[in-house]
């Protein structure tokens, strides 16, 4: 049976990234079924909704969510801050148990880095963040005390569990075994003492389990600094959901941009549909004009084809990608010529 795929192609270049990757999907495993789903900015002003849940129920029968990108132009006045952050795409990371944000980081021969030509010289920069998805300082614990005043208290607390904790570190160390075999994690435990020290011990106790994984400890602002410094020392990084979210665009940023930045929202049970998109947002300067890069979404789709186990599959597509990147370091094309060639060179 064809799997079930629901595309929420969202706002701004959204709906341009994601036709180009359905062409290259359709091209490399024919027989998906889609399902599209209208939501995102343009849905919340036309109908005042974000996410009901008839539709969130009838995307949990899907076996996948492909999601292009949701966000209004920069100064919106009509949609509040966080509406359609917390509304749309946390609801569903919350709602479908999306445990592990995965965030793979490849700088490929040819693409334009900030890096200096000494740190990248002869050395391989091939990483993964491994990001807790449901728990942190996202999962909406706080509140607000004599708002409107001087004397307003905010707070937002970040939430560790220790079944949350040992899941996404559990698939971390999984995920080293089948690479380089390294693990870092990243935290701030000399100040954040009772979260760090939980994941600390959950990290040493897990990787009793994984004696062929070695594991190593990086305060969140030294992991900033050898990101830019020594790239090429991380191969799997497992931190929390806060950190991994500013790491994961640092990371982005020092392999050629967000263009190129695929993601994964993982529910590791299998119990609900997972989610893949690519890192960057909706861009609607440029919407329309044919100007967005869709390997990131089309990368995003490889890494749907490998969760839902045609692992030949996403292979082709990845290695289209890179085939591409090489043949056109530089230049500029439109959205739909990227694609195509995606699509031509997948052997």
């Amino acid at each position: 049976m064809s799997e079930k795929i629901a595309v929420i192609p969202g706002d701004g270049i959204g709906p341009e990234v994601v036709a180009q990757t359905r062409l290259v999907l359709d091209h490399v495993h024919p027989g998906l079924e889609y399902e599209t789903f209208d939501l995102g900015a343009d849905h919340w002003q036309a109908t005042g909704e974000v996410l009901n849940d008839d539709t969130l129920s009838r995307l949990a029968q899907a076996d996948a969510i492909l999601l292009g990108a949701v966000g209004a132009a920069p100064g919106s006045t009509t949609i509040p801050s966080g509406l359609l952050e917390r509304g749309l795409l946390l609801k569903l990371r919350f709602a479908f148990d999306h445990a592990v944000n995965l965030r793979p980081s490849t700088l490929y021969p040819g693409v334009p880095t900030p890096l200096s030509d000494a740190v990248v010289s002869g050395k391989t920069v091939d990483f993964v963040v491994v990001r807790e998805g449901t728990e942190g300082l996202y999962c909406g614990n706080g509140g607000v005390v004599r708002p409107g005043t001087d004397a307003e208290i905010a707070t937002e607390v970040s939430v560790n569990t220790a079944y949350g904790v040992e899941r996404v570190v559990r698939y971390a160390f999984s995920l080293a075994a089948t690479r380089r075999r390294r693990l870092t994690l990243v935290h701030k435990h000399n100040v954040l003492v009772n979260a760090g020290g939980l994941w600390r011990r959950i990290v040493a106790a897990v990787g009793e389990e994984f004696p062929d994984v070695t594991s190593d400890y990086l305060h969140v602002d030294a992991a900033t600094i050898a990101l830019v410094t020594n790239p090429d020392r991380f191969d799997v990084i497992v931190t929390d959901n806060l950190f991994g979210d500013i790491l994961t665009d640092e990371a982005a940023a020092i392999t050629g941009g967000i263009g190129l930045a695929a993601s994964a929202n993982l529910n590791v049970s299998g119990t609900y549909p997972s989610m893949f998109e690519p890192v960057h947002g909706s861009a609607p300067d440029i919407a329309g004009k044919g100007l967005a890069d869709p390997r990131a979404a089309i990368l995003s789709g490889a890494m749907m084809l490998d969760h839902l186990g045609h692992r030949e599959d996403a292979a082709r597509v990845r290695h289209a990608v890179e085939v591409d990147i090489a043949a056109n370091p530089g230049g500029s094309r439109s959205t739909d010529q990227i694609g195509r060639a995606v699509v031509a060179a997948i052997s």
